[in-house]
């Protein structure tokens, strides 16, 4: 999936424009992200077309925050988002913030109202709602909107010295209220705000709304391509208004489309609920679209990036199979992750043939796909843990793992015989009992015995105690904001299983948070961030299953 693709839409504009000289032959682009929340796997999308765009063509690609919204902005937030870039592999020519416009955005509102080309309405918002209009029927002048250039100047430096209480006034572009795009009917560009900044502290008690502030702040960066995604389509006629009116470095604006991924929701508005509701451990829980959440589950930065360059830059908005996700990660996963054992849900089997105390040392391979991964050292012992499910009673034809008389070969280790199980009064089985057969050993078997059946154990004696958590998808419908009802109706109640009672190698006692695992037969594990010296907890990224590649294939 790594085959050399043909141009998107947007590679094709930037060589144009570099062929024509356009911009003196530079590349210079932006990620603008708010600090109101955490990045999701959509923002993943947007750094990568900016960073890599920036980065094929020898350009720049600024990191400037849209910090003009003081009451849901904080610190906190700016510093998650630098650090999500810089885990995806990029990083910006230069650190901004809206807020460093500030005084220059003052201005050139000043600028538009000299020009006659703003004015100062004291309606409320109620009022200019009802004047606005519809899709279908022409708005209606505001009663203030034929003030005088001197009375709109006078106004808006009060309103700058915190004359007035907040919804009191506004700032709005004069352009035409009867205009087909309803943003273009005299849109609000300045309102007053009395609210503690993250950057500016209480300096300023009035904001200018994202419409002004986005392209002028582009235009005083010398942005040559403005990309976003395909909901600001209606905003480009506003951002070339106000730059041809302010007559400022022409930057304008392109638009892809979103990657929307199923079972997934990436409203930041939700997500905040399902954090502030405690339906998830938060912003970075394994089960949230965010990138942190993303990283902690076990997904590494190359299977993001290399997702949404495999879903690619389009201009229509698409759903997207979750399944490719998790087959990037896989695919990933398989050829660099360690392998190891891992049992979940134990029983214990009884080597009856082995005596009391002895150990067998054993070589188990780190990873098969890999040259030289080396190995590592096992112990094999006549007290075992299997998983449950790998023994039945009663199995029936074609049954290939444990049972009465049935032979199963343990991986890196021996065919085995089961001769015998115990249960309590409850009729749950306690014990296995089996014979091993010790000239079958794996690499050097010449037991002649041939077995269909390969299943996992460890040894009771070294075997650690850990915590596995078993992630699935947060809901239980593909897209959970077009179904009746709230969206938290469609929770999957399943979405974590908790293991406490697992065991796993005592290599993995040493595992970092960095490190990748295959618990054989179970799926792709990392540690967890919340893992002590005394409890170690593992989350599943992903299972081995492979159902995209299997649509792939029908395809």
């Amino acid at each position: 999936m790594s085959e050399e693709r043909a141009l998107n839409f947007l590679e094709e504009i930037i060589e144009k424009d570099l062929s024509d000289n356009t911009h003196d032959g530079t590349v210079h682009t932006r990620f603008p992200p708010e600090p109101n929340g955490y990045l999701h796997i959509g923002h993943a999308k947007s750094i990568c077309v900016n960073f890599g765009l920036a980065q094929k063509y020898k350009g720049k690609c600024n990191l400037r925050f849209d910090d003009t919204n003081p009451s849901t902005e904080e610190t906190e937030f700016v510093d998650s988002i630098k650090a999500d870039i810089r885990w995806l592999g990029f990083e910006w020519d230069n650190e901004l913030y809206a807020s460093d416009y500030f005084e220059q955005l003052f201005q050139y509102a000043q600028q538009l109202i000299q020009k006659g080309l703003a004015y100062v309405d004291d309606s409320t918002a109620e009022e200019m709602a009802a004047l606005k209009g519809t899709p279908t029927t022409v708005g209606s002048d505001s009663p203030f909107r034929n003030r005088s250039i001197e009375e709109n100047a006078l106004l808006f430096s009060e309103m700058r010295a915190g004359k007035y209480p907040d919804g009191a006034k506004v700032l709005r572009a004069k352009i035409d209220m009867k205009h087909d795009n309803m943003l273009m009917r005299d849109p609000v560009i300045y309102r007053i705000k009395h609210a503690h900044h993250h950057r500016t502290g209480n300096h300023w008690c009035i904001y200018p709304m994202y419409d002004f502030a986005h392209g002028q702040s582009d235009s005083i960066e010398r942005i040559t391509h403005s990309i976003c995604t395909m909901e600001f389509i209606p905003h480009r006629e506003l951002y070339d208004w106000f730059i041809e009116k302010l007559e400022i470095f022409p930057s304008h604006q392109y638009e892809f489309a979103r990657g929307n991924v199923n079972y997934m929701v990436t409203s930041k508005r939700r997500l905040l609920q399902l954090v502030k509701e405690n339906y998830v451990e938060g912003w970075d829980d394994p089960r949230m679209p965010t990138i942190s959440g993303l990283r902690r589950r076990g997904y590494t930065a190359a299977s993001l990036r290399n997702f949404w360059d495999n879903v690619g830059v389009a201009k229509r908005d698409n759903n997207i199979d979750i399944n490719l996700l998790e087959f990037c990660i896989r695919e990933e996963l398989n050829k660099t992750a360690l392998r190891r054992m891992a049992v979940i849900n134990p029983v214990k089997l009884i080597i009856t043939n082995l005596p009391d105390g002895e150990s067998i040392s054993l070589q188990a391979e780190n990873n098969h796909e890999v040259e030289n991964a080396g190995e590592r050292t096992i112990s094999f012992s006549n007290t075992l843990w299997i998983e449950r499910d790998d023994f039945m009673e009663n199995p029936p034809n074609k049954y290939f793992r444990l049972g009465p008389g049935l032979k199963v070969r343990l991986k890196h280790a021996y065919i085995i015989e089961c001769t015998d199980f115990k249960k309590d009064e409850q009729g749950t089985i306690t014990e296995i009992y089996a014979r091993y057969f010790p000239e079958s050993k794996s690499g050097s078997d010449t037991s002649g015995i041939k077995v269909k059946g390969v299943i996992h154990w460890l040894d009771c004696h070294s075997a650690k105690k850990a915590e596995v958590r078993l992630y699935d998808k947060l809901f239980t419908v593909e897209d959970p904001t077009s179904e009746e009802g709230d969206f938290k109706d469609f929770i999957n109640k399943d979405s974590l299983s908790i293991v406490r009672d697992a065991w796993v190698e005592p290599a993995l006692l040493e595992a970092t948070d960095e490190d990748k695992f295959q618990f054989l037969r179970l799926g792709y594990f990392c540690k967890d961030k919340n893992s002590t010296d005394t409890h170690i907890i593992f989350n599943r990224t992903v299972g081995l299953k492979d159902s995209w590649a299997k649509e792939v294939k029908k395809a």
